[in-house]
């Protein structure tokens, strides 16, 4: 019988850690071995929580550490960072979305992570919601016919105004830790759903404005289009929305049909037809155990050699990235972006 997973956290600002150190604190074949982050309070938590030895730095964290993998929590910049460190260790990694601040890191850690053989798995919070995944099974094996355009928007009232913590918006509003704004924040849903099931675009044109909030270093609404051979998708992002109507809902376009995927678990998945235009709702079972949250998954591809699940897998976080990036560049230059983008 072989030994748990062993398993480090760097990093602790960016607050989705908490929702995901419940199911790898239980998960039968990981054990949490310690954390490293510069700030008391959160060592001092997740001390008190999970029982683990605590870090203020990563390297001395990975100086003295046996270990098998590290999970990746903090800013975009400096997780990116973090990653190829631990990679070039031949540590696997798992680390918060988009996965980077900007493409270069992202073309960073795919290189490292095939010179090193090591998983790279990216944590999509909507990864693992059971319609979503159904969803997506069902636009690749044709369902709804040729797939043609893909929509997400992603809104709240602000990270402020949600309650995140003070470390993690610290962070959210700084340019060059998470690489943009709102923008970077909550665009890259859209783009990685549509880098998945279309691939790279043949072109973005990204735009930021109704700057509602005062004072802030970042945008605070943006729209990403992306302009394919056949068909078009549209990515967004509001840290200023009141209420939750628009808010998370997928939408999956066909020449035979429309997919509406309701937020989050619990969410339904509606099936539109031509021959039935209203729509019906698609029975979504309980998922496999390895999609059901980000330690099983992760725990998984690792014993099991396995690729990541669609949205989870490198390659396409990293053509997320792009699209990012190109999206940012078009705000700059007011101009479309073509890709694959120049270095």
């Amino acid at each position: 019988m072989t030994d748990p997973l062993r398993i480090a956290v760097l990093g602790l600002t960016h607050d989705h850690v908490w929702d995901n150190l419940p199911f790898l604190s239980t998960h039968t074949d990981a054990e949490l071995i310690a954390a490293a982050d510069p700030n008391e309070p959160l060592l001092s938590r997740i001390a008190t929580d999970y029982g683990c030895k605590t870090y203020t730095s990563a390297a001395d964290l990975l100086a003295s550490e046996d270990l098998d993998a590290v999970y990746i929590f903090g800013n975009n910049f400096e997780g990116a960072e973090l990653a190829i460190k631990a990679m070039s260790r031949k540590l696997h990694v798992l680390i918060e979305k988009p996965m980077a601040a900007n493409l270069a890191q992202a073309d960073r850690m795919v290189a490292t992570a095939k010179a090193n053989d090591v998983k790279l798995v990216i944590n999509w919070p909507f990864a693992w919601w059971p319609q979503l995944q159904k969803a997506i099974a069902l636009a690749e094996e044709g369902a709804i016919g040729k797939l043609w355009a893909v929509k997400y928007r992603a809104a709240h009232a602000g990270p402020a105004e949600l309650g995140c913590s003070q470390y993690f918006c610290d962070w959210l509003f700084n340019p060059e830790l998470n690489g943009a704004g709102a923008l970077m924040d909550y665009c890259c849903y859209g783009s990685v759903l549509s880098a998945s099931l279309l691939g790279l675009p043949e072109s973005v044109t990204g735009m930021t404005g109704g700057q509602v909030k005062d004072g802030l270093a970042v945008e605070d609404n943006a729209l990403i289009a992306m302009k394919y051979p056949f068909g078009m998708s549209s990515a967004e992002g509001s840290w200023t929305q009141i209420g939750k109507l628009t808010s998370y809902a997928t939408t999956f376009y066909g020449t035979t049909g429309t997919i509406l995927v309701e937020p989050r678990v619990g969410g339904r998945l509606v099936l539109a037809t031509e021959s039935e235009p209203i729509g019906s709702e698609v029975p979504v079972l309980e998922s496999a155990p390895s999609l059901q949250n980000s330690a099983n998954h992760f725990v998984d591809v690792i014993r099991n050699d396995s690729p990541p699940w669609i949205l989870c897998d490198p390659a396409n976080s990293r053509n997320a990235q792009e699209i990012l990036e190109a999206g940012l560049r078009s705000v700059t230059s007011g101009r479309h972006q073509s890709l694959p983008l120049d270095s």
